[in-house]
């Protein structure tokens, strides 16, 4: 494994674990961390929650959304403009049926609703939103998530 598949993997590994795994010298890892960092390579470090094991009421909705490019700027624009709104939590240029994709949270199905019908939908450049709400998570960013016990309630009854 490489030095950045490790920190993918697990950003809580220290230098000193990293340069075992990689057989380097700590001062060599933190020094390609460091440049790593500055070259924007590693543009940051994140905690994977499972907001469902929380107090914490939030929805997490898909939305694909076709554009019409813009002349000399593409979805470029469209997706910088998109990727400014904060409850905007990932945006993607597709392909397919649709141009870009975006995870957005809000702390209600009808928040999202009115944040899709009332900014996005508004873009000049939109033609097109279709929103499909998360349900349930069983991996995320190459985390799985742990499914509840199995009910056996009905088990066995005829």
């Amino acid at each position: 494994m490489t030095l950045l598949e490790l920190l993918e993997n697990d950003s809580r590994l220290t230098a000193k674990e990293l340069a075992a795994i990689l057989e380097k010298e700590v001062g060599d890892i933190k020094k390609e961390i460091s440049e790593l960092e500055e070259q924007g390579v590693i543009l940051g470090y994140k905690t994977i929650v499972d907001w469902d094991k929380t107090d914490r009421e939030y929805v997490t909705a898909l939305i694909e959304i076709k554009v019409i490019p813009q002349r000399d700027r593409g979805f470029d624009e469209i997706a910088g403009k998109i990727c400014r709104y904060p409850e905007v939590k990932t945006v993607y240029l597709m392909s397919g049926g649709f141009d870009i994709a975006v995870l957005v949270e809000g702390k209600t199905m009808r928040e999202v609703a009115l944040f899709v019908a009332e900014k996005l939908a508004l873009i000049e450049s939109v033609t097109a939103t279709a929103t499909h709400f998360v349900l349930r998570r069983y991996k995320d960013k190459g985390v799985i998530y742990k499914a509840p016990d199995k009910d056996e309630r009905g088990e066995g009854i005829i």
